[in-house]
């Protein structure tokens, strides 16, 4: 694909889906130029360089996160709706979580997520900074939780690149885990409860809520 026809849309849709195979240690010009059925040389007629294709891949996904209309729910459903969804994109895409380590991430499509959650904090009730504040403390929440995937992602990746069985690793590390956790009484008692799972079911949902509640109770009148 010549550098005339070739878009920075193009370009950008291209990086997106070696990101999510290969990670951010898989993206790289000429495995880009690949994927396009382009010179590696055409793309920087389009953007500087793989941090900048990082930045603009990484704002394009925040599209596809759904802005609930403030007319027709109320905040908390609104606030909530929002949190499982961007926590569903991190999900898809683990390398932005990665990514937010050693990248400033700006663009109209992350502006357009923040400037439709503090609407919904302040349809709450939450003015200024308490707006400012009720939404950071969402996002570290569903960041936090988002980070465990990355992690996984990235570790599978990096274990078959190094020709080892990655889920044989991750089992074989659970195990060493489990030993550990059975010196301690607490853990233990969970460990031998023939129903208990290490990671309940609805954590994050219920975390989420838990938050809500607090949020919601920081309000002068609570709705």
């Amino acid at each position: 694909m010549a550098r005339e026809t070739l878009t920075r849309e193009q370009i950008v849709t291209a990086a997106i889906e070696l990101l999510d195979a290969d990670g951010l240690e898989g993206l790289n010009m000429r495995s880009l130029g690949r994927r396009l059925g382009s010179a590696a040389t055409a793309v920087y007629w389009h953007v500087k360089n793989k941090d900048d294709l990082v930045v603009l891949a990484g704002d394009r996904v925040w599209d596809e996160i759904r802005l609930p209309d403030l007319d027709a729910v109320d905040w908390r459903t609104a606030g909530m709706a929002m949190a499982i969804d961007l926590h569903a994109m991190f999900g898809r895409h683990p390398w932005l979580v990665q990514a937010f380590a050693s990248h400033l991430f700006h663009g109209p499509g992350k502006a357009r997520h923040d400037d439709h959650s503090l609407a919904v904090y302040e349809a709450a009730g939450f003015v200024g900074e308490e707006a400012d504040r009720a939404a950071a403390a969402v996002f570290t929440y569903v960041l936090g939780n988002s980070l465990g995937q990355a992690a996984t992602a990235s570790l599978e990746r990096q274990l078959g690149k190094d020709g080892q069985d990655a889920a044989q690793r991750l089992q074989d590390t659970m195990d060493a885990a489990r030993r550990t956790a059975m010196e301690f009484p607490r853990l233990r008692s969970r460990l031998e409860a023939a129903d208990y799972a290490a990671a309940p079911d609805r954590s994050f949902e219920s975390g989420l809520e838990a938050l809500f509640t607090g949020l919601a109770h920081r309000l002068p009148t609570s709705p």
